[in-house]
């Protein structure tokens, strides 16, 4: 049985690194999310944005992957945000209450009148 993989591009502008993964973050893969979080803290930025338009799956592993970048981003002085999480995953973030880690969007459940993630709306009001 093959691999799953995922691939990491950095995107660097002035004050900001935007990471795009595509493919999927599980346990063998989470280790690569954090390592690429550490080398942006590592070159000095501390605006870091994950677009996870193209993750097709995230467990747990991945979550905490985040949670751990965003702890390490923050400690720093920095902000990591998650943009455009597919429904799985947006599910996901918000059955574990981690919403913050998603720009633009509340602490708590987000209300009715918010857009969902499918909605392009959302990603506008989410900053990605």
């Amino acid at each position: 049985m093959p691999q799953p993989q995922l691939t990491v591009r950095r995107h660097d502008s002035t004050d900001r690194t935007l990471l795009t993964l595509s493919g999927e973050i599980d346990l063998d893969m989470a280790a690569l999310v954090s390592e690429s979080v550490q080398g942006c803290l590592n070159d000095g930025v501390l605006t870091v944005d994950i677009d996870l338009s193209d993750v097709t799956f995230c467990d747990c592993s991945g979550l905490n992957s985040f949670l751990l970048a965003a702890l390490n981003v923050t400690e720093a002085g920095g902000v990591l945000r998650l943009c455009r999480p597919q429904p799985l995953t947006y599910r996901v973030i918000e059955l574990t209450g981690c919403e913050f880690l998603l720009g633009g969007l509340p602490f708590a459940r987000p209300a009715a009148h918010v857009p969902s993630p499918r909605d392009p709306a959302w990603h506008a009001a989410a900053g990605c």
